[in-house]
């Protein structure tokens, strides 16, 4: 097919050869399968704030860091070059989280290439080569679920002990790939997280607490369709908890309970805490409307 706008630049530069076919248009992307030398690969090219229906929410960008402090004041005046760095920012986001877990060993699709607003990364396929159905697309037996749901708990603590919440977390962004197996043993199926610009700091960001819960309830919403004795469980709360206290690691051993605290809220140290956190903003404001 005809590469579009977006993708003939990178043909021109050398990054990919030709374009195969489009792969899906999301809220927030396109992504096409291409073909690099011998090997095929895909190409997310991501929308323009003015054309994608996924709102930038404040929650997901809250204390994500800009490098640039020009670029940190525009962003913060909601300027024209602001805007255009908020945008850059976002999409950028993506590439980060998705080195950064790579790295720490959470499956997703490998990184390649971040060009022009394009992403050039794996193509996650199924056992006849092709683009690997996403889980929502899968019917599953009870072993089934309960394998693949600990397989994904175990990567939202992977995600976390790096210090990442993916933060929009379901089973319409986890992918079923198939891994061939070694000498005559079997391949096996295993889960891809994808899609994470949204993705946040767990340390740095005031809503990851509540964005990790939704998170671990999606999952267990979903497989406990197929195996109902996950309903029952609270990993999402028992791993946050192992989190906070300084106890999670990636062979932290999780049960599913959970024994939420009884004693009292103090209402007047919360309350003080937010005035605190208002000064503070307020402070910030200033001192950035004066260096201006």
């Amino acid at each position: 097919m005809k590469a579009p706008p977006r993708l003939q630049t990178l043909v021109e530069e050398g990054l990919i050869d030709t374009v195969v076919r489009q792969l899906m248009s999301g809220k927030e992307a396109m992504v096409f399968v291409v073909r690099c030398g011998e090997e095929t690969r895909c190409a997310k090219i991501y929308k323009e704030a003015t054309h994608r229906s996924f709102r930038q929410a404040v929650d997901y960008t809250e204390n994500r860091k800009v490098k640039n402090s020009r670029s940190a004041r525009a962003m913060a005046k909601g300027s024209k070059f602001g805007r255009q760095e908020q945008e850059a920012a976002w999409q950028s986001a993506e590439v980060d989280a998705l080195y950064r877990l790579a790295a720490a060993g959470v499956r997703v699709p490998r990184p390649f290439n971040f060009f022009d607003g394009v992403l050039l990364m794996e193509l996650v396929t199924d056992a006849q080569g092709d683009a690997a159905p996403r889980l929502n697309d899968v019917a599953f037996t009870p072993e089934q679920a309960l394998q693949h749901h600990a397989t994904l708990i175990g990567e939202v603590v992977r995600m976390l002990c790096a210090g990442v919440v993916h933060g929009d977390l379901s089973e319409f962004n986890i992918l079923l790939a198939h891994m061939p197996g070694e000498g005559d043993l079997p391949g096996v199926d295993e889960p891809v997280i994808i899609d994470l610009p949204q993705a946040v700091d767990a340390a740095g960001n005031n809503h990851a607490q509540r964005m990790l819960l939704r998170d671990v309830g999606n999952l267990r919403d979903f497989f406990g369709q197929f195996a109902p004795v996950l309903r029952q469980t609270e990993y999402g709360p028992e791993i946050w908890s192992l989190y906070q206290a300084g106890l999670l690691s990636n062979e932290t051993p999780l049960t599913g309970r959970f024994e939420r605290s009884t004693a009292d809220v103090d209402m007047q140290a919360v309350l003080r805490e937010i005035d605190d956190a208002r000064d503070e903003e307020a402070a910030r404001r200033l001192r950035m409307a004066t260096s201006v």
